[in-house]
């Protein structure tokens, strides 16, 4: 939207996913909600017969909780962490002890968690009685995670309307009516987004027939790339890759009537040859993509901001961050400046494309979202920030008196030094998270991370004594990993939280992309792909065998387990052992491998090159004359 905006050309976006939540969840749409299940004779399970004999508390308490999420009645928080104004259900059978988890400070967020557990029981009724798919953040995602085939999502979407359906269209319906739109974009992010994406679409085709719709979005790029099936055009008429600038301006003019179909940028349409429809992609090379320094401020208007609610699912301080409260969106660079790792898509423009935008630009936007949405909080999306121009926006930051908090994600590289790490905070940066992935020297080399265990120990320290919040990415399963390279990796991760330079972390299972170097030669990685043809529909995710591997399926419960543990403090001294139901090898990590590391110092010589920032207040001056033995000298008092 902030793109079209500089081309003059009229939009209106919505987040249908908060509108059909914010109906769901209020007190007519609960009591509509109750009134369908209390109909129907379907066997329910005991965990729903509860919530359905407690319907009267969900009804009455639903508008005060969504409020309270919504930042709008902060002081409920006291009355539901008393555990007995709201009703429970088997989520809360699963809460982990609240005072350990949140202390005693820590009210809002305790009751923030609480809340988003009453909404989850409330989501397991809806998932069991009226909708299977039904899910907070991955509706019907299963279908689509690695839907290589287009049959099984084809088929749902023949079915009648599902209750959340239903409730979708009207919303949309309402849309459209008002705006009366030529053509409609939607965005698919993620496997979860698909399915309602399609049923949009598909409400869109049968009753306002001339309106055009375009699909778009981190899925398309990544799942669509060969895509081929004819059905998905029943559908959506286009469906565009990469950066949407380009092709979004080639399709209004398309729609417009002004360009014919040879001109579109990088778009997949149904194209009838000898009357037989056949998928054809469209890529006019003459059409050159725009600089990000022209593609516009990120434009929030339409969007109901003050909607949003802030849900604490799992207690991890970075996660919190990312879901309590809303943060304005921004890009400090294109791409990524390493475009290295082997896991990653790393022949994909997403990440290949690399281009920095200057400082002062990223500083003029978000002056300008502040001015827009009222608030300062800043997540840059970038896949990797370059430390040169992290330093270079504080810089403008500070030399301009903001008063933002942002955060980003890094690479864990020697140039955040402790000064950087200062500047950053000085100007704001409240966390980084970052990619330690496998905690072995040996695997960083094979995934091309040009980082070392130590290198990210060090650097760590530096951010946490700066007072940044460190998150660390954490992968286990790459190929050739072994049962003691997973043990040895964990005890890495114990010893960095041990030593306070690591806050928070996840551990990933590594999945085989089709686009990333390990999915593009497995043979060099020692794995097996299991190749199936070329999928007509999505293609992304590869099926593989590790036959050098550990079988890395029996890790994922422990290594979760312990590192909940360790970012509460909990268990950092015990064995490995404890964490696992069956036989691990011992560790062979030193005991004080991280901690000699961060003893150890190492001299860094300021460059020639460098410049001195004073980030104070400028001190007082204070001059006065100094009489000694007749000889009066003028001197100066600095005041720091």
């Amino acid at each position: 939207k902030g793109f079209l905006n500089t081309k003059n050309i009229p939009s209106f976006q919505a987040d249908l996913g908060i509108e059909v939540t914010m109906a769901l969840f209020s007190k007519p749409g609960l009591q509509k909600l109750f009134a369908t299940i209390n109909q129907s004779d379907k066997e329910v399970s005991e965990n729903a017969r509860r919530i359905i004999a407690l319907q009267d508390d969900y009804i009455n308490t639903i508008d005060a909780v969504i409020r309270f999420l919504q930042g709008k009645n902060p002081t409920l928080a006291h009355l539901i962490s008393k555990r007995n104004f709201l009703p429970e259900a088997s989520r809360f059978s699963q809460l982990d002890d609240l005072a350990w988890a949140f202390g005693s400070m820590g009210i809002q967020d305790k009751a923030k968690h609480l809340a988003t557990m009453y909404l989850e029981d409330l989501s397991d009724v809806i998932g069991e009685c009226v909708d299977e798919h039904f899910g907070f953040s991955r509706y019907a995602e299963r279908l689509a995670r690695s839907a290589n085939s287009f049959d099984e999502l084809y088929h749902l979407l023949q079915l009648p309307y599902t209750y959340i359906d239903k409730i979708l269209v009207e919303i949309l319906n309402n849309k459209l009516e008002k705006i009366q739109p030529k053509l409609v974009a939607i965005s698919v992010p993620f496997p979860g987004n698909l399915y309602s994406a399609l049923r949009s679409a598909q409400f869109i085709k049968q009753h306002y027939p001339a309106v055009k719709i375009a699909m778009g979005g981190g899925f398309a790029n990544t799942e669509l790339r060969t895509v081929s099936d004819v059905r998905v055009f029943e559908f959506i008429d286009f469906i565009t890759l990469d950066d949407g600038e380009a092709p979004i301006e080639q399709l209004v003019n398309y729609v417009s009537e002004l360009i014919d179909d040879s001109q579109l940028k990088r778009t997949f349409l149904l194209v009838k040859t000898d009357g037989i429809p056949k998928v054809v992609f469209k890529n006019n090379t003459s059409c050159i993509d725009y600089k990000q320094g022209e593609v516009g401020t990120p434009d929030y208007s339409d969007l109901l901001l003050d909607k949003y609610i802030s849900a604490i699912e799992i207690m991890n301080p970075m996660h919190s961050l990312w879901s309590d409260g809303r943060w304005n969106k921004l890009t400090m660079a294109h791409g990524c400046y390493w475009g290295k790792c082997t896991f990653c898509d790393v022949s994909l423009p997403y990440i290949s494309d690399y281009e920095p935008i200057a400082a002062a630009t990223i500083v003029d936007r978000m002056e300008e979202q502040m001015a827009q949405t009222g608030q300062n909080g800043f997540h840059f999306v970038d896949e990797a920030a370059p430390p040169a121009l992290m330093r270079a926006l504080s810089l403008e930051i500070l030399k301009r008196k903001l008063v933002v908090s942002w955060w980003t994600n890094v690479r864990f590289e020697k140039s955040f030094t402790r000064d950087l790490c200062l500047l950053l905070k000085a100007a704001g940066c409240i966390g980084i998270s970052g990619g330690l992935e496998v905690a072995s020297d040996r695997l960083l080399a094979l995934i091309q991370k040009g980082i070392t265990v130590a290198q990210v120990a060090k650097v760590n320290r530096h951010f946490t004594e700066a007072g940044i919040m460190v998150h660390a990415y954490l992968m286990y399963g790459f190929p050739t990993q072994t049962a003691q390279e997973t043990i040895d990796s964990l005890e890495m991760v114990r010893q960095l939280f041990k030593a306070g330079v690591l806050q928070s972390g996840f551990w990933h299972q590594f999945a085989m992309t089709a686009h990333s170097p390990v999915g593009l030669n497995p043979e060099l990685y020692k794995v097996n792909a299991i190749k199936n043809g070329q999928p007509a529909f999505a293609n992304n995710d590869v099926v593989h065998e590790d036959p050098t591997g550990a079988d890395h399926e029996t890790f994922s419960h422990g290594l979760k387990k312990s590192l909940l543990n360790y970012m509460h403090g909990i268990g950092i001294d015990a064995p490995l052992q404890k964490w696992f139901e069956h036989k691990t090898p011992r560790t062979k990590i030193e005991p004080d491998y991280i901690e000699t590391i961060l003893n150890t110092e190492t001299y860094e010589p300021t460059k020639p090159t460098a410049k001195v920032v004073f980030i104070g207040p400028l001190p007082t001056v204070d001059f006065f004359i100094k009489n000694k033995k007749g000889n009066k000298r003028p001197k100066a008092k600095l005041s720091f």
